[in-house]
């Protein structure tokens, strides 16, 4: 049942049945069951095999899998970190001392908009290191969870595709040489290609647009609303009654001996480390090769990850070890229970990721990815219309699967052929462009996706609440984007594309502008 139409029945059951229940885990769990089962044509023992291999490849891949391991540790030493800086007092002073200077909650959510683009070398480490920073300051002005995890995850993989210096413009680059090197339609180095997709990413613009407009205008849409509104009104920054991944359990003493450096030292060490270890493993992986974009393009992330949250936890556990003896709260025993306590608020993430990671290799074996691509390559449809298509095709392609990479690893060169072989080297870019931002408006729309679930574990949001509030501004920005790549497709005009969208999203903005989408109350002005 390989590459047929069953094989996207698992992908569809488990993300029904998260909208549904809003219950990731048991959703997941049917979703794995229902993939293992058609995997193995229904057989008892070759369906076990295919489950029990589902959940050993997290861990064990023909080898240490080393990938999924690290990215684990990471999670549970970014816990401890939280709690360290919470133990030590960090956060408290660290949201003082941010309140001072930033004066609004307008201010705030520029902020956290700011830094999520500034920390673009990675979606996965920019997900949880700009949640660190920015909960304290976003917690202290009543801005909703789900608000922050919708910026987190909004601007994380939108700038890192777009961005030639990060782990995703590395690969990107990379693939894009391959399409390239076999054609002779255009005269483009790699890097020059990936420049000029930039502005055809009609997706990523109209996001990161969308993401500035809500931050500075405090519009909130549909669900959203809600959230902001009980966040300001009752001071909840999210439903208590719904499980929150890295949210601490135990309570810490309070004190005031925190320092501002117990929140920004572990934070600024744990960016640092990450960064230097990511260019030595691309250095020592590249053939020690002193180029960005070799090291870039060879960085091992996980291990890089691993290394500086290493970096950072030690180092909070170390400041709060220097308060034992000047501080009566601090004392030897809560270093144990600190640990502990950040290893446990992040099981729930930990457990959510390796059930999406389970069912991501269920769906690679039942080639979802493939049989969807396969429709359009059978198609035979209009050229002009492929760039569209496209997008809409890697959008639910990301959707089903939970991953971007995924998405675009399988139709990039799939665009790439079918525009080399039509003739249409004006389209070239364009179709390559379209599969990117397909990818990430399908990968933000899909609650199985890892940089969702780290989106919301780094916000410390209910999971579910972030995939529901997110969704009418990723859909948004799809529609706008859809008309981008409809026209540039039919015409070949990137001026002229690029154009409408920009009018597209002022007419929005205006119209959102008119309309009662605030939440209504004298704290949310600013």
């Amino acid at each position: 049942m390989e590459n047929t139409i069953f094989s996207i029945l698992p992908p569809i059951l488990a993300i029904a049945m998260v909208l549904l229940t809003r219950r990731v885990l048991l959703s997941l769990g049917v979703g794995i069951l229902a993939a293992a089962l058609i995997l193995g044509s229904f057989a008892p023992g070759a369906s076990a095999e295919a489950l029990w291999s589902s959940f050993a490849v997290t861990f064990w891949d023909g080898g240490f899998n080393a990938y999924n391991v690290y990215i684990i540790l990471f999670l549970l030493l970014l816990g401890i970190i939280t709690a360290f800086v919470s133990l030590s007092g960090g956060s408290r002073t660290f949201a003082d001392w941010a309140a001072a200077r930033v004066k609004s909650r307008r201010g705030a959510k520029l902020l956290t908009v700011f830094l999520g683009i500034l920390i673009f070398i990675d979606d996965y480490f920019n997900a949880l290191a700009v949640g660190q920073v920015s909960r304290p300051i976003t917690d202290r002005y009543k801005i909703s969870r789900a608000k922050l995890a919708y910026y987190i995850d909004s601007t994380a993989a939108p700038v890192c595709v777009v961005s030639p210096v990060s782990s995703w413009g590395a690969v990107i680059i990379g693939m894009v040489g391959t399409i390239l090197a076999g054609q002779t339609l255009l005269d483009y180095t790699a890097l020059e290609a990936f420049l000029w997709m930039a502005p055809m990413n009609f997706y990523v613009i109209a996001a990161l647009a969308i993401v500035f407009f809500t931050a500075f205008s405090d519009t909130d849409l549909g669900e959203m609303k809600k959230h902001e509104e009980r966040a300001l009104t009752s001071g909840e920054l999210y439903d208590p009654a719904k499980p929150i991944p890295g949210e601490l359990k135990e309570e810490f003493p309070e004190h005031g001996h925190g320092k501002v450096r117990d929140l920004v030292l572990p934070i600024v060490l744990l960016i640092a480390g990450t960064v230097a270890a990511m260019l030595w493993t691309g250095y020592q992986n590249g053939g020690q090769v002193l180029d960005v974009w070799v090291m870039f393009e060879n960085t091992d992330v996980p291990a890089s990850l691993l290394a500086g949250g290493l970096a950072g936890a030690l180092t909070a556990i170390g400041l709060y070890a220097l308060q034992i003896g000047r501080n009566s709260e601090a004392k030897p025993v809560w270093i144990g229970k600190g640990i502990w306590a950040g290893i446990k608020s992040m099981w729930t993430a930990v457990a959510i990721l390796i059930l999406a990671w389970s069912l991501v290799y269920l769906i690679s074996g039942l080639q979802t990815g493939e049989y969807l691509a396969n429709i359009v390559t059978a198609s035979n449809l209009p050229v002009g219309l492929l760039p569209v298509i496209l997008f809409l095709l890697a959008g639910g392609m990301a959707f089903a699967t939970g991953t971007s990479w995924g998405s675009f690893g399988i139709l990039l060169p799939v665009a790439g052929t079918i525009m080399i072989e039509a003739q249409v080297p004006e389209l070239l870019l364009p179709a390559l462009s379209a599969v990117l931002a397909g990818a990430v408006f399908g990968d933000h729309c899909s609650p199985i996706s890892d940089t969702t679930i780290l989106s919301s574990t780094g916000a410390g949001s209910n999971h579910i609440d972030h995939v529901v509030t997110q969704l009418p501004y990723a859909l948004t920005a799809a529609g706008i984007a859809a008309v981008g790549y409809l026209l540039i497709g039919l015409t070949g005009s990137l001026t002229l594309a690029l154009g409408t969208v920009v009018i597209l999203l002022a007419g929005l903005f205006f119209f959102w502008s008119k309309r009662d989408n605030h939440v209504t109350l004298k704290s949310q002005l600013s």
